[in-house]
C-alpha cells in the first residue's frame, strides 16, 4: 500500500517550498532508495506545468570516485551539471542515504581538493538563490542507514520525518505558513540591531550584526525547516565556543570541537575526535576560517539528534553556526567551498543577549513576539 505521507511530502516541497510554476524547468536530485518520493515529487512538477529532470546518484558511485580518480579527475566537474545549476529554476533534492559512513575513511585532503573544485559552483549556486533565480530545497526520505544513525527503528524514524515535516497532515502547507508568519515577528525584531553575545558551556562569544539582514526558514528552502539566520560581519566574531554534539561533514564525524576566534578567524581549533579532519577542512581556502551563517533553531518538534544537519540544525533551543560560504541575501560577502554547520545546545544555562537585550535563555525566547 502506498503511503500517503510520501504523497503529501511531495505536494509540500513541489508546490509550497519551490511553488513550481508551469514551464519552470526543475532539477530532481536523490539517491536511488529514496526511489518513492523523486517519483512523487516528478508527478507533482508535472500535475503543476514544470519541466522535471531527474540527476539519480547511484550507492557507492562517490565512494569509488575516491578510491580510483586522480586528482585531475576529482577536481572534475561536468559541463552539463553546471548548466542545469546555472540555468533551472528550481532544485529539489531528495535527501535519502543507503550508507551514511561510506565516505568515513577517505583521505581528507581529497575530500578538500575535490570541495575546492566546486567552490565556483558554490559561488553560482549562492548568487543564483539569493536573486530569486533559483529555488530549491532539500527534503528527506527515510531509510535504514539514515534511522540507524538516529539510533531508531526504520518505523520510529518515519512517525519522527513525517513529524517534523508534516505536523498536520491535514494541511501541511497551511501549518508552515503559519509558522512563516511567527517567525516573521522574530525577523523584523532583529532588523536594525548590532550586536550578538551568545553565553553557554565552555562559549562566550561576540559578533556584529550591523547592517545584516536575517533570514526566515519557513519550510522554503529544507524540510523540515525552522530557523532564523544571518551572516556575521566577517572580521567581527570573537571569543570561543564548544559544540556539545558531534559535527558532521563529508561523512567525518568530529567530536568535543572548540573553536578560538580574533577579528572573525578561526586561531585555534581542537576537537575530541578527527582533530586532524577539523582542521584540514578549515584550511580549505581563506573562507574556510570565517563563520557566514549564524542561526537559532526554532522547531520544537524536533529534540533528539539525529546525526543529520537538516533536522539537527534546526532542534528548538539550539543555536548553530558555519564556516565558510554565507548567504549573500543576508548581507555576507564569506565566500569559500565549504559550509560547515556545527551545532550548540543552550537549553541548559545557555543565553542569546542582542545588543545587550537577553533575547533568549534556557532554549527559550524571552522576548514576546
Amino acid at each position: 500500500m502506498a503511503d500517503i505521507r510520501v504523497e503529501k511530502m511531495a505536494d509540500l516541497l513541489v508546490n509550497y517550498s519551490v511553488a513550481v510554476k508551469p514551464g519552470d524547468k526543475v532539477v530532481i536530485q536523490g539517491e536511488t532508495g529514496g526511489e518513492p518520493l523523486i517519483k512523487a515529487v516528478f508527478v507533482k512538477v508535472l500535475q503543476a506545468g514544470g519541466l522535471p529532470y531527474i540527476m539519480p546518484s547511484l550507492p557507492g558511485v562517490e565512494e569509488l570516485l575516491y578510491k580510483y580518480g586522480s586528482d585531475k579527475q576529482l577536481q572534475f566537474v561536468p559541463e552539463p551539471y553546471k548548466l542545469v545549476m546555472s540555468t533551472f529554476d528550481c532544485r529539489i533534492v531528495v535527501f535519502s542515504d543507503s550508507n551514511t559512513k561510506a565516505l568515513s575513511n577517505v583521505d581528507s585532503a581529497k575530500m578538500v581538493l575535490r570541495s575546492q573544485s566546486r567552490s565556483e559552483l558554490m559561488k553560482i549556486m549562492m548568487k543564483r538563490s539569493a536573486a530569486g533565480e533559483l529555488r530549491w530545497v532539500l527534503g528527506p526520505y527515510p531509510t535504514n542507514a539514515l534511522a540507524q544513525d538516529a539510533e531508531m527503528s526504520l518505523t520510529d524514524y518515519e512517525e519522527f520525518v513525517y513529524g517534523a515535516c508534516l505536523p498536520d497532515l491535514n494541511d501541511p502547507v497551511g501549518y508552515w505558513k503559519n509558522f512563516s508568519a511567527r517567525q516573521d515577528k522574530i525577523v523584523n525584531w532583529l532588523k536594525g540591531k548590532k550586536t550578538i553575545h551568545v553565553v553557554g558551556k565552555e562559549t562566550d562569544l561576540r559578533l556584529s550584526i550591523a547592517g545584516r539582514n536575517f533570514e526566515n526558514c519557513d519550510g522554503r528552502m529544507n524540510m523540515p525547516d525552522g530557523e532564523v539566520f544571518t551572516g556575521p560581519v566577517e572580521d567581527s566574531m570573537e571569543g570561543h565556543v564548544y559544540f556539545s554534539y558531534p559535527a558532521i561533514y563529508g561523512a567525518h564525524e568530529v567530536t568535543g570541537v572548540r573553536l578560538t576566534f580574533e577579528k572573525g578567524e578561526v586561531v585555534k581549533a581542537t576537537a575530541d575526535k578527527n582533530q586532524d579532519y577539523l582542521i584540514k577542512t578549515i584550511a580549505t581556502d581563506a573562507g574556510s576560517k570565517r563563520v557566514g551563517e549564524f542561526a537559532i533553531g526554532t522547531n520544537e518538534g524536533i529534540k533528539k539528534f539525529t546525526r543529520e544537519i537538516l533536522f539537527d540544525e534546526k532542534i528548538g533551543g539550539s543555536f548553530h553556526m558555519a564556516l565558510g560560504s554565507g548567504y549573500p541575501e543576508t548581507g555576507s560577502t564569506n565566500e569559500s567551498a565549504i559550509h560547515w554547520d556545527m551545532v550548540c545546545d543552550l537549553r541548559d544555562g545557555g543565553e542569546i543577549r542582542v545588543d545587550d537585550i537577553l533575547f533568549y535563555k534556557n532554549g527559550k525566547f524571552v522576548i514576546k513576539f
